[in-house]
């Protein structure tokens, strides 16, 4: 994993960005989602393919951010999973990557329930076993035991599935030129054949296909960093951003981080500092480059003067080499003469 890859990653884990980005996507900015009812879960998403019999190979997928959502809209609770995959670059298979995720999560549900189940119909066992004789505990209604169905696959009929969505936010200033669902990706484009295949989307969130007036349904910095994303090709776009918005006056250090790393923009700043001014760091950025430029112009004429000096010596033209050390307009002519590609 590359460092821009770390960098978002780490961004994204962050409750407040996390929730921020599920907000803007899910519910266009109104504060739904809130960070301190966001759990973190394990990235790990291991499945058992099912099979009729043999042996089942596990699967093991690890995705970016994965959190669990206890909320309430309109006075009724929610429950969701939520995934994040960062990307900074695109990624061809996306809709297959992330439905693989999903599916796991899915299976994964169906397999904790099957759990629950067997060990509630253990310890009823347990109970009844132990209750047997004088006073025996009689089976209780509605424990005659699992439908036929419901034993092969362990998910009994009133189990329900806890919704799992999964955005890809990419950090990137080009549009994504990846499928975005599974009937992109097919050879096939007949429409009766395509209406039995059943698709897949991808949720995405790219800078340069969100409107400018949809930036602000992002409260978070993240808000920032996908602006600056989104002009970063653009300069004059760019000057117009950070001259006009106050919000880069006073930009979060992580976000500056993403941004700087992301874009390769070369920004200077105090990593230990807890907010970055933008238009400062691009100005001390612009500087350090002039001061860096004039250095790499002494070094480069430093490195001409010598080469000449050696010239001279295997020359034997000790005179021009005495002549030249007091002389720099004849040393500049020499130069043209033995160094005309250097000149």
């Amino acid at each position: 994993m590359g460092a821009r890859d770390i960098i978002t990653k780490d961004y994204m884990d962050d409750a407040g960005t996390f929730a921020d980005v599920f907000n803007a996507a899910l519910f266009k900015g109104r504060q739904v989602v809130e960070p301190s009812r966001l759990h973190t879960m394990d990235t790990t998403a291991i499945g058992m393919p099912y099979g009729e019999g043999g042996t089942k190979a596990p699967v093991q997928k690890f995705r970016d951010g994965l959190k669990f959502l206890a909320a309430k809209e309109d006075g009724t609770a929610a429950y969701l999973i939520l995934g994040i995959e960062a990307q900074t670059g695109p990624h061809y298979a996306m809709p297959v990557r992330n439905m693989v995720y999903d599916a796991l999560q899915y299976a994964s549900q169906v397999e904790k329930a099957a759990q629950s189940h067997r060990r509630a119909a253990k310890e009823r066992a347990d109970r009844e076993r132990l209750g047997q004789g004088e006073g025996a505990v009689p089976r209780q209604k509605g424990h005659e035991g699992p439908s036929p169905g419901e034993y092969l696959s362990g998910f009994y009929k009133g189990d329900r599935l806890v919704p799992v969505v999964t955005l890809v936010v990419f950090f990137n200033p080009d549009p994504w030129d990846g499928p975005m669902s599974i009937h992109e990706m097919l050879s096939v484009g007949d429409e009766e054949i395509l209406s039995f295949v059943p698709d897949y989307r991808i949720n995405l969130i790219a800078p340069a296909q969100i409107e400018a007036e949809d930036m602000d349904r992002f409260k978070s910095s993240l808000r920032e960093v996908l602006l600056y994303i989104k002009y970063s090709k653009d300069k004059k776009k760019l000057q117009e951003l950070l001259a006009t918005d106050p919000h880069f006056r006073a930009l979060d250090r992580r976000a500056a981080v993403v941004i700087n790393t992301v874009t390769n923009s070369k920004l200077v700043f105090d990593e230990k500092e807890g907010t970055v001014d933008m238009c400062q760091a691009i100005a001390e950025m612009r500087e350090e480059g002039r001061e860096e430029g004039r250095l790499e112009g002494e070094r480069s004429g430093i490195a001409r003067v010598n080469k000449l000096n050696s010239l001279l010596i295997a020359a034997g033209r000790l005179d021009d080499l005495k002549r030249a050390s007091e002389d720099l307009s004849y040393q500049a002519e020499l130069i043209t003469e033995l160094l005309p590609d250097e000149g």
